[in-house]
């Protein structure tokens, strides 16, 4: 493990002079799928996934949040293993982040919190107020509210819904609980005009909840905001066609109460593997791989990488392919809803085709069933449909309820999430479906050798003077949306 992430740079670009210049891709077998599938191992899929739980482990924290060792460990990791291949082109690409840290305090008894992404700062100190129903309505707040800190339960509408309805009937603070088990922690989508918003956990709201029965609650709430540095990597094959490029993503990060193996170092993992198994063959076209930072806080890597980029950058890219939570242990195999038959919310051109390949894939190739996930830019794809570039995706899923009809297809429990230990400190490895977690890894690396070789089942390539199709979507951006 590197001190740093400069380590890493400093000590790659020292060896440059020394370094053996890698074979001409192009002399490699071309990369075929059944090839590249073949290669995909439970076993390095474990091994890299014990990696990255012994990164978090060896924090405080117990996490691979951004800015922590156990994240930039992560980062490390990754530069370290893509360029021991000399197979790809890798940058480390800075970024910096909105962060805050939070108390809330009541009778001396002190709560966990996790201040919402884009929250004001400030110290608040009054009476907790019960927002009535959802909190997703002006009439849902009473007239209490006002000069008071307001308590909602989490649901149906976005959180920055929450905390501007609470802002605008007068609230000095805002604690949002969750509605599952565990620490709620989300983000407000944007900068806005919010009081100090923050989430707690369900067991606490109910807590608060009681003890307002017994007569008024006084809390003590304070928000400080800060910035974190931290990393995107993205790494291109040095060969293949410069001028049409498939992008394949992940992100990296965790949020703080857990290390994260599944959300997402198993698409993290997942994608690195197809990696090093494709530095074995040639590409036709070039093969761009970003491990993303920040999607917890609100896709902020994957949204600064795509805010970088030029508009001729941008049309070089002809499909951006995303995974997030390949491995649930109450999994769907889900694929992203690219033509909008399923949710009426379709993708820029050449989103339904990729959704068609990885329907016949798992039909004709692996007869596993899949149903549709619905487009809506809640995870690192959203910037690139934004950006109007093609996208796609698979995923095993979140904090979906699990219904009657998808037990049949693939057992499990009905009722529960597709993943109980979301975004908490269970999320480990041996909470993992490691069987789905091969098949959908099998899954990416299909889409990887089909476009790698041809994207002729693709629309045309858009002309530069031609009209842009550019989606704008009603997303807030990350996962805890409401």
């Amino acid at each position: 493990m590197k001190l740093s992430v400069y380590s890493v740079i400093l000590a790659a670009l020292g060896s440059l002079s020394t370094a053996i210049p890698a074979p001409e891709p192009r002399a490699l077998p071309l990369v075929q799928s059944n090839q590249l599938r073949r290669v995909i191992l439970r076993s390095e899929l474990l091994d890299k996934g014990r990696i990255l739980q012994d990164f978090a482990y060896a924090t405080e924290g117990r996490n691979r949040y951004i800015g922590t060792p156990g994240h930039n460990a992560t980062v490390n990791y990754l530069v370290d293993t893509l360029d021991a291949l000399d197979y790809y082109d890798v940058e480390v690409q800075p970024l910096t982040v909105p962060s805050a840290s939070g108390t809330l305090s009541i009778s001396e008894v002190d709560y966990e919190v996790a201040p919402m992404t884009f929250t004001a700062e400030g110290t608040v100190s009054g009476p907790i107020v019960l927002v009535s129903n959802l909190g997703c309505n002006a009439e849902d707040y009473p007239t209490e509210v006002s000069g008071n800190i307001a308590l909602i339960s989490r649901g149906s509408c976005t959180f920055a819904t929450k905390a501007i309805n609470a802002k605008v009937a007068g609230a000095i603070g805002t604690i949002i609980y969750n509605n599952v088990e565990g620490l709620l922690q989300g983000t407000l989508g944007e900068a806005g005009d919010y009081a100090p918003t923050v989430g707690i956990s369900l067991a606490d709201g109910q807590t608060l909840i009681a003890s307002l029965a017994n007569g008024a609650v006084i809390a003590h709430l304070d928000v400080d905001l800060s910035e974190i540095l931290t990393y995107n990597v993205i790494a291109e094959t040095k060969g293949g066609d410069k001028e049409n490029v498939l992008a394949v993503g992940a992100h990296t990060d965790s949020v703080q109460a857990g290390p994260g193996i599944n959300d997402n170092g198993s698409g993290s993992i997942g994608i690195l593997e197809v990696a090093i198994q494709l530095s074995k063959f040639s590409t036709n076209n070039a093969v761009r791989f970003g491990w993303w930072s920040g999607e917890e806080e609100g896709l902020l890597g994957a949204e600064h990488y795509v805010s970088t980029l030029s508009q001729d950058e941008r049309d070089k890219i002809r499909l951006y392919i995303n995974f997030d939570m390949i491995a649930s242990p109450n999994f769907v195999f889900e694929i992203y809803d690219g033509d909008g038959s399923a949710f009426n919310l379709s993708g820029p051109s050449g989103s339904a085709e990729v959704e068609n390949l990885w329907e016949d894939y798992f039909k004709n190739e692996v007869n596993i069933p899949t149903k549709p996930s619905e487009f809506d830019g809640r995870s690192d794809y959203g910037p690139f449909l934004d950006a109007g570039i093609a996208a796609g995706g698979l995923t095993s899923g979140a904090d979906g309820v699990k219904t009657d009809e998808e037990v049949a297809l693939y057992g499990g429990t009905a009722g529960e999430i597709y993943d109980p230990n979301y975004h908490t400190a269970r999320d480990t490895l041996e909470n993992l479906n490691v069987g789905v977690w091969v098949q959908l890894t099998k899954g990416i690396a299909h889409a990887v050798a089909s476009y790698g070789r041809s994207f002729e089942t693709l629309p045309a390539k858009m002309k530069a003077n031609e009209k842009r199709e550019v989606h704008t979507f009603n997303r807030k951006g990350g996962k805890w949306l409401y």
